[in-house]
């Protein structure tokens, strides 16, 4: 059995890779400023040394939890969606005698995709250190802080995910397949064409847009984890772009620039990989509704529809969570600092992120929108 060859395992790479990134710097300089407190003699340096401490340990656990936690989702997602449309060859293996378990030790493969993006990561982190290390004391407030090598964030950072996610990947697709092998046979095109059948007199009838409304919601239902990822990624860029403007004040355009380009790189690698879920998923769905004469608006509409306010949704709480925690690391982290600038709320560049984040989901559900018209019924009818 071949896995691998989807998105999301890449995609599972790169939020892995982001979330070493930014923890790897940022407990690797901890670590390398707690060794020389006892060099520490003014009270100024000691208050600055005290502002960087709180700040990677927040950076590490609050950037560190999020994305870790997105991962495992991606991960548990993509091996259930990846059991979903691979029923029958699984249920074939299963006939032929082939244990849960041993069909399950397969995928172990995703320990590979976590290691390549940790590994990355890590090694991304120490190309930055020096300038990372340089920009945390420009003013020179503390001695010079040399770069160590610490093994113990080689191994929490590197070697232990990707045990950890190969484990989880092996158990839980174990999990999975114990549904019994006829229901991994059962067809459930059939069942599909059933159900638009009952509404084909919709299609001819002005009514028809509660049978819209109807399929938005049960896509919507049928796909939680998908709504999950968009809000995640419109999260991301909603955050990390009014973030990294802000930064260039409280920190320095370089840390500016790195929390712009990791939050487009999540932002956009989690959404294509749910938006081509959903339409890969529904191709079926699509299919009958053109043979029973929907038109492509509406079959975009029923689709991809009811992810709108979910994204809406995810940059709302992206606006709320960037606005806190510069909050926190303002008037509590660095509340003791002399010359650190006061935080406000920046409203305008909240509306100019507001109006790319439109105008860029809107062009991407454009370019989707085009994806599903070359849709082909004959092709969808062939493969079942």
């Amino acid at each position: 059995m071949r896995l691998g060859g989807d998105g999301m395992v890449v995609g599972i790479s790169i939020v892995s890779c982001c979330a070493v990134l930014v923890c790897t710097m940022f407990l690797n300089f901890y670590f390398d400023v707690v060794s020389i407190k006892n060099e520490i003699t003014s009270e100024l340096s000691m208050a600055f040394y005290n502002a960087q401490v709180s700040t990677a340990k927040v950076v590490c656990l609050v950037s560190g939890g999020c994305l870790l936690i997105t991962s495992v989702v991606m991960l548990l997602f993509y091996i259930k969606h990846y059991i979903d449309i691979h029923k029958k060859e699984l249920a074939i293996l299963k006939a032929l005698g082939y244990s849960n378990l041993k069909i399950a030790k397969n995928f172990w493969v995703f320990g590979i995709s976590v290691l390549i993006g940790t590994a990355t990561g890590f090694g991304g982190a120490f190309l930055l250190m020096p300038s990372f290390y340089e920009l945390q004391n420009e003013d020179k407030i503390l001695p010079e802080i040399a770069i160590h090598f610490h093994p113990s964030i080689l191994f929490y950072f590197v070697v232990l995910p990707t045990v950890a996610f190969a484990a989880i990947a092996i158990f839980y697709a174990c999990y999975k397949l114990k549904t019994p092998v006829l229901s991994l046979l059962k067809n459930d095109f059939h069942q599909s064409c059933a159900k638009a059948k009952k509404r084909s007199d919709a299609a001819c009838n002005p009514s028809n847009r509660s049978f819209i409304a109807d399929l938005k919601k049960n896509t919507l239902k049928s796909k939680k984890s998908l709504g999950f990822f968009i809000i995640f990624a419109s999260f991301c860029f909603s955050a990390m772009t009014q973030m990294s403007f802000s930064m260039k004040d409280l920190s320095s355009e370089m840390m500016g620039a790195m929390i712009l380009l990791i939050g487009l790189v999540l932002a956009f690698t989690t959404l294509f990989l749910a938006i081509t879920t959903v339409i890969n998923g529904n191709k079926k769905t699509i299919a009958m509704m053109r043979v029973f004469g929907y038109s492509h608006k509406q079959c975009c509409t029923a689709i991809l529809g009811g992810y709108r306010p979910l994204s809406y949704i995810g940059f709302a709480l992206g606006t709320v969570y960037q606005y806190a925690l510069l909050r926190v690391m303002v008037d509590i982290v660095f509340k003791d600092m002399e010359g650190v600038p006061a935080y406000e709320f920046d409203f305008p560049m909240m509306l100019v992120s507001l109006a790319v984040f439109i105008f860029v989901y809107e062009m991407l559900m454009r370019i989707y929108s085009e994806k599903i018209k070359k849709i082909s019924v004959k092709e969808i009818m062939l493969e079942s």
